[in-house]
């Protein structure tokens, strides 16, 4: 359905399908009132047409999440005092109150919708972004890629720090356009029918899609999964692919990795960080059964797409440096708002409720299972990388491993907040980072 007011129905329909892609793009942002609702789409489209896209949930989708919340079967209570057996009770309890009686979803889709959304097919699968020009006309292009378990929500406070960094501290050449697509399976991407969307596939659509935006030079940025993808794009090295950002490098050396998969004692003449490094590895991966149960098994996960409260303690069961759920997160569960962009219960709620509407938490699972390589080890990435080490990740980087990993290193900072979740947790200082990776490309 394209909602259009109708005294500019006539014409905004002829500009629509008379425009160039970028114009189009203009249009839409001006306009402010063309609206694409999921499984609507009432005019033939070429296979690369972008179109403009909104998500409203109905008053009965809201209402239902409410009654399941409600209706909830409890457990019993964990027989020990720690989050060891996983998500205490007493949180999901009282976060599923919160969620039931309080929260307001209409509050996260206007941010959501705030800013321009569209849908493009690529390779046969519909691929859902957002794209913000900035006003600064020789602003640099960025592709950003979210993870598990997170959205495109995780990504919308550092669009203003990049796309109008005079308002935030920044200098007109620090401006980035920024795109950020939904990853296939994930809010509202298409969901994959067949086998073979990894990281791989999706770095050669992410190229097709900036490609697609007419940006013939560009950078990426990635943290969790999209790690993985601009990884991938960094080894592809599509035409127009300057370089890449990263907040959680793969760095760790193959001697390295071997004795981490095998759990023995780590290898001799480790420096100070790179043996605190190993031991943090260590721990990380006695926190990733979750990825394992998704790797092996993500069909079995019925349960997260009927109950929307085991949705949520699945995806609040994610680890980062400081514990298991992730320590930044059952921090922002107790966070009702925020000064300086740190992350809250409603944001936390917000992404979780975006899984829920789209029904995406088994075809997000499905992503564990299509990837079969190595998570930190060491990649083949030749063109230039940044990267930026944040605390709370699940293992900090040391410069000596990623110099090794990524030979043409231009950026590496550790900065002294945020964690697994950064754009996310810490905007301000993400923003900045980036802007100091890629400075000498604007």
């Amino acid at each position: 359905m394209i909602n259009l007011t109708s005294t500019h129905k006539s014409d905004m329909s002829a500009t629509l399908l008379s425009t160039t892609r970028r114009q189009l793009l203009t249009v839409t942002v001006v306009a402010g009132t063309v609206i694409l609702l999921p499984g609507t789409l009432s005019f033939a489209a070429a296979a690369d047409d972008i179109r403009p896209f909104q998500f409203t949930a109905s008053d009965q989708q809201l209402t239902e999440l409410r009654e399941r919340i409600l209706a909830t079967r409890w457990p019993e209570r964990e027989t020990v005092p720690d989050q060891s057996q996983g998500v205490q009770l007493s949180t999901m309890e009282e976060l599923s109150r919160y969620w039931a009686t309080d929260y307001d979803w209409r509050k996260g889709e206007a941010k959501l919708n705030a800013y321009p959304q569209f849908i493009t097919e690529i390779d046969g699968l519909d691929i859902h972004f957002i794209h913000v020009r900035s006003k600064h006309e020789d602003a640099l292009p960025l592709i950003v890629t979210h993870g598990w378990p997170g959205s495109v929500m995780e990504q919308l406070k550092i669009i203003e720090p990049l796309t109008n960094p005079t308002a935030h501290g920044g200098d007109a050449s620090d401006a980035f356009h920024v795109v950020i697509p939904s990853m296939p399976g994930y809010g509202f991407s298409g969901k994959p029918t067949t086998t073979g969307w990894g990281p791989e596939r999706m770095g050669r659509a992410w190229a097709e899609l900036m490609k697609r935006l007419d940006y013939s030079r560009y950078v990426a940025q990635g943290g969790d999964w999209g790690a993985f993808v601009v990884d991938q794009m960094g080894l592809q090295a599509p035409e127009g692919l300057l370089a890449i950002h990263t907040n959680m490098p793969a760095t760790v050396p193959a001697d390295v990795d071997k004795a981490l998969l095998a759990g023995a004692p780590p290898p001799s003449g480790l420096s100070a960080d790179e043996e605190r490094a190993y031991h943090q590895l260590v721990r990380t991966f006695k926190q990733v059964d979750y990825a394992r149960i998704m790797a092996s098994r993500p069909q079995t996960l019925y349960g997260i797409a009927d109950s929307p409260v085991g949705l949520a303690a699945w995806l609040l069961d994610h680890n980062d440096a400081d514990g298991q759920p992730a320590a930044a997160v059952a921090t922002a569960l107790n966070r009702t708002s925020s000064t300086m962009g740190e992350l809250t219960r409603d944001e936390i709620l917000d992404n979780i409720t975006l899984y829920w509407l789209t029904n995406t938490g088994v075809s997000a699972s499905r992503l564990y299972w299509e990837y079969k390589g190595g998570f930190f080890n060491t990649k083949g990435v030749t063109i230039p990388v940044a990267v930026t080490v944040f605390p709370g990740e699940q293992y900090e980087a040391p410069r000596s491993w990623t110099e090794q990993a990524y030979p043409n290193l231009i950026h590496y900072n550790k900065v002294e907040k945020g964690g697994h979740f950064a754009a996310w947790e810490q905007p301000m200082i993400f923003a900045a980072e980036l802007r100091a990776a890629f400075k000498t490309l604007q």
